[in-house]
């Protein structure tokens, strides 16, 4: 039975009390309560395994996290939602499952509950975009935001110095410049990104395609996938790989991709921001003091905007009332400023918080924040359409993308099949 108190207590009692270690048996609302999540494994996911039990010792609450790769976090979850099995009381959301989420009712809509606890949860303090785009569709909010990632420019100051080059500041710029840092014989290559079949391939074209001028959907909402801007850009994506990416990056994922930065493979690649503590990080990187990030460069002529993604939290709509109460107690624990600065101090890299992207100590360490807070300030979450028919065109994008990186398909062909099959979503 959960304790009327505890409500009362609000979120913030219950984190203080909980980096302190200081709550007492009587003070823990949710003892004998078990709440499974579901876990996409970015970065953040060994992170939340390692404050869970913060949340326990303030509440009493047990914390299991089940850490999935990404098709199966999608079909895991898909299946427990559908099957009414209930394995899962949470789950991480991708910014683009919004749609979906909303179109089957997975998950609570929570739009009651943030007006309920709004100031306890110091919205204010909280990007605008990441409560527009990352779990909000259709005037439902399915999930709730707690780790949003920036598109960014990774690169490498060394390189580009000694070739008298300055930092791309279009998109036309970037490919000049990656085409010329590109030198074979040195093992340099100017560029990077995911070329591999399936999502990663389409999540990576789309942003580039963002960014030259293209878009999935035309002004009505329909596909537009075969486009001349989409078509255009895919063959610019094409003529990277061809010219300026490492020998095998048609079969990169975004391991393979962020890898081949840290070991100082790729002067530039575009990224997610979630990857950039790595780079710092003298364990695992050859880049660290040579590496500097900005934001994403669009071409000329267009709107600045910056990519957005990352990732919202669910709660499974089948579990019961005093479960799914529970459950939003842990999301609101995990979005709290206390909680979400130590957790990205420990390299989760995921912000949403603007006192977060502020703080002293976390600058001291992440010496790129600055461009993540323009980023959040100008960001455009929709690049990558959050409809139900999402997860259907990217796995015909994934298809069509990657056979035309691996040659033999011209990217009109590609589109035009994509198209096709697309409109019958619709």
């Amino acid at each position: 039975m959960i304790k009327t108190s505890f409500w009362k207590l609000g979120t913030a009692g219950l984190v203080m009390a909980g980096l302190a270690g200081g709550a007492s048996a009587a003070d823990k609302p949710l003892a004998g309560v078990t709440l499974t999540l579901a876990s996409q494994n970015d970065q953040y996911a060994p992170v939340i395994a390692k404050l869970a039990p913060k949340f326990e010792e303030a509440t009493g609450a047990k914390v299991k996290v089940d850490i999935l790769d990404y098709g199966s976090l999608l079909t895991k979850t898909q299946a427990d939602f559908v099957g009414d099995t209930k394995s899962y009381d949470l789950v991480t959301m991708d910014i683009v499952w919004a749609g979906q989420y909303a179109d089957n009712k997975y998950t609570v809509d929570l739009t009651d509950w943030i007006k309920r606890d709004a100031a306890e949860m110091q919205l204010d303090d909280i990007y605008p975009a990441m409560i527009k785009y990352i779990g909000q569709y259709d005037g439902k909010q399915v999930a709730f935001p707690f780790a949003g990632y920036a598109a960014v420019l990774a690169y490498r100051k060394d390189l580009l110095d000694a070739a008298g080059l300055k930092v791309p500041e279009t998109a036309e710029d970037f490919v000049t410049t990656a085409i010329k840092l590109t030198n074979p014989d040195k093992k340099t290559y100017g560029f990077v990104a995911n070329g591999q079949k399936g999502p990663a391939v389409a999540q990576d074209w789309l942003q580039y395609n963002a960014q030259l001028g293209g878009s999935v959907l035309d002004a009505s909402g329909k596909p537009a996938i075969n486009s001349e801007a989409n078509i255009n850009s895919l063959k610019v994506y094409k003529e990277l790989f061809d010219k300026a990416a490492p020998p095998g990056a048609v079969d990169y994922d975004w391991g393979g991709r962020e890898e081949s930065f840290r070991q100082g493979l790729a002067a530039m690649m575009e990224t997610w921001s979630v990857g950039a503590p790595g780079y710092y990080d003298p364990s695992m990187s050859k880049v660290v003091d040579t590496v500097a990030i900005t934001t994403t460069p669009v071409a000329k002529g267009l709107p600045v905007k910056y990519g957005l993604g990352g990732w919202g939290m669910g709660i499974n709509a089948d579990i019961d009332p005093a479960q799914q109460e529970a459950a939003w107690q842990f999301i609101k624990w995990l979005t709290s400023p206390e909680v979400q600065k130590e957790l990205n101090l420990e390299g989760a890299g995921s912000y949403i918080r603007k006192s977060t992207l502020a703080d002293p100590d976390l600058n001291k360490k992440f010496p790129f924040l600055p461009v993540l807070a323009k980023s959040f300030e100008n960001a455009d979450g929709d690049y990558r359409p959050r409809i139900p028919q999402y997860p259907e065109i990217q796995d015909l994008l994934g298809t069509a993308v990657n056979a035309v990186l691996v040659g033999g398909v011209e990217p009109k062909a590609a589109l035009d099949e994509v198209q096709e099959k697309a409109a019958k979503l619709f």
